[in-house]
């Protein structure tokens, strides 16, 4: 349906739907640099960034100067690049995510106005745009943004692909596809070619479409795939033969079919994670899966191609034995698209909508009004040093719960005069309330990022010291003060790389007493209660600055007598 088919035609033209843009981008890039990195993705992948420019080594990844091989490097030079264009920061680190999130919800609009219609493509857009779990992906430096950002444009192009009326079309479109799973598989590994893989055969099956296949272009698609994808995977194993057997085996398949990675969960782990993450639109997923089901044929489904994409990644990360929230994110435009296709039904000719929708968003009004019930709980999770800062966060999660009601209230009164402006609004509320909340917690994390401590010792530490982490793997310290770090006794996940090139860690407490005592111009940070073990012990230490999780010292300029 087009919008000159509904009442109130000029409510969304071209130029309201740029500026409606304009302002969703204004407030989505805006807050990037709101925020302090956090452990442990965040400052993670922000170091790989910061040691690739300042090494200028861009085949072999490193992480805390140690060879780090769990997966591919396309963000880690997207952001290097970054610092390179713009300098070093947090809004720099978060820049490939916060993109890569914000144009897929342009590509999802794009591809469902081209299938179902416009009005279908902007409530797709609205529907993704306003989705908690995609809005927070896309302000965290996480490779999961990236991963899914090239795996819903690839299947968008696939889609466009197979309902393209010219062979020409179909083999452009093709093209872009094997070119997005390409940057897919080095955003995160084999994942990006073998989630589409899986999907096209649990759809060709049950769907019993397998004409399709004629038009995937296998041969052309699959070369432009690897000459995108394999030259690093050459290089690297070319320079480190290690590599291979670490990265497809430990980081592949036993990830996936081994408890190894310490990442289990129950089979039911990611139900909460989609009901939450969808939450507004969770109530249409089961309306618009039978949609789809009844629109299936024997030629070409691409709504049902939707529903076998969300419940086929479901199901593979639900039956992993490796489990992390991010894994589930890749469904979310699918389910975006489903959905719009369901609220374009639902609007119908006279752009209204029925009593149960009015019903579904004063139920959100009333779910933010119970929200302020529970905020005393917010503080129960404080340690005592942190109350004033939880505080501080349940003043924003105030303002994300009236702007929660306020816009769930207007939906109802909307929805029956102008649906399509309804829902918009109700969208709009679920935005700013992710938003809100997720910028909100910088309060709670800068303490955690440990940028206060970093700018207190930060210009007094000399370039060329070596500086030893205790036991301790401090994944955002060492981004803000700019250096690497010799592990000590706990190398954590830089077990591997410490493997690699044991001469670059100590791996032992008395190793590193050792080298202390000899090491006169050394820093070193710990936990307190490691300070507080080795200064029980006697070895010599200057404190030059602590946080409530961390602890710098020096070598002292007059060392003391340490005990046997």
């Amino acid at each position: 349906m087009q919008f000159g088919q509904a009442r109130n035609t000029n409510l969304f033209t071209p130029s309201k739907i740029l500026l409606l843009v304009l302002v969703y981008g204004l407030l989505w890039f805006g807050t990037l640099n709101y925020r302090h990195l956090i452990p442990s993705d965040e400052g993670r992948y922000a170091e790989m960034a910061r040691e690739m420019l300042v090494t200028g080594d861009w085949v072999t990844p490193r992480y805390n100067g140690y060879k780090y091989f769990e997966k591919p490097p396309l963000q880690v030079w997207a952001t290097a690049i970054a610092f390179k264009a713009f300098g070093i920061g947090n809004w720099q680190a978060r820049l490939w995510t916060a993109l890569t999130g914000f144009f897929t919800i342009m590509a999802i609009g794009f591809t469902s106005a081209r299938l179902y219609g416009s009005r279908a493509g902007l409530l797709a857009a609205a529907v993704l745009a306003s989705s908690p779990m995609w809005i927070i992906s896309g302000h965290v430096n996480s490779l999961d943004m990236g991963l899914s950002a090239f795996l819903a444009t690839a299947l968008c192009s696939l889609l466009l692909a197979q309902t393209s009326h010219s062979k020409a079309s179909t083999r452009n479109w093709m093209w872009l596809c094997w070119i997005l799973m390409a940057l897919a598989t080095l955003s995160k590994g084999l994942i990006g070619g073998a989630i589409p893989a899986m999907v096209f055969i649990a759809y060709s099956i049950t769907n019993w479409d397998w004409k399709t296949w004629r038009r995937l272009h296998l041969l052309s698609g699959m070369l432009i795939f690897l000459i995108i994808a394999a030259p690093w995977f050459v290089l690297v194993s070319m320079r480190n033969p290690e590599f291979l057997n670490f990265f497809f085996i430990h980081e592949h398949l036993q990830r996936f079919t081994q408890d190894d990675h310490s990442r289990t969960g129950p089979i039911y782990y990611f139900v909460p994670l989609l009901l939450i993450g969808f939450l507004p639109w969770v109530l249409q997923i089961p309306g618009a899966t039978a949609q789809a089901w009844r629109n299936r044929r024997r030629k070409f489904s691409s709504s049902w191609l939707l529903v076998c994409w969300s419940v086929v990644i479901f199901t593979f990360f639900s039956a992993s034995h490796s489990k992390l929230p991010g894994y589930i994110i890749p469904i979310f435009p699918a389910l975006a698209m489903l959905v719009g296709t369901r609220l374009d039904q639902l609007l119908g000719e006279h752009n209204s909508l029925k009593l149960t929708w009015k019903l579904q968003v004063l139920a959100f009004a009333i779910l933010g009004m119970v929200g302020f019930i529970f905020l005393p709980v917010i503080s129960k999770q404080a340690r005592p040093d942190e109350i004033i800062t939880y505080a501080q966060y349940t003043q924003w999660v105030i303002a994300a719960l009236m702007a929660l009601i306020f816009f769930s209230l207007l939906a109802a009164w909307q929805s029956k005069r102008n649906g399509l402006l309804s829902i918009t609004t109700f969208a709009g509320g679920f935005f700013l309330c992710a938003l809100i909340a997720g910028t909100g917690h910088e309060t709670l994390g800068r303490a955690v990022s440990g940028i206060d401590l970093a700018e207190q010792v930060k210009a007094d530490i000399p370039q060329n010291v070596n500086f030893y982490s205790v036991n301790i793997l401090d994944h955002t310290v060492p981004f803000y003060l700019g250096r690497t770090m010799i592990m000590v006794a706990s190398p954590d996940e830089l077990e591997f790389g410490v493997q690699q090139e044991p001469q670059l860690w100590m791996p032992t407490l008395d190793t590193f007493i050792v080298r202390w005592k000899e090491d006169g111009s050394a820093y070193a940070m710990m936990a307190p209660e490691q300070y507080d073990a080795l200064q029980k012990q006697g070895l010599p230490m200057q404190e030059v600055g602590r946080d409530s999780r961390r602890v710098i010292v020096k070598h002292p300029d007059t060392t003391s007598t340490f005990k046997q």
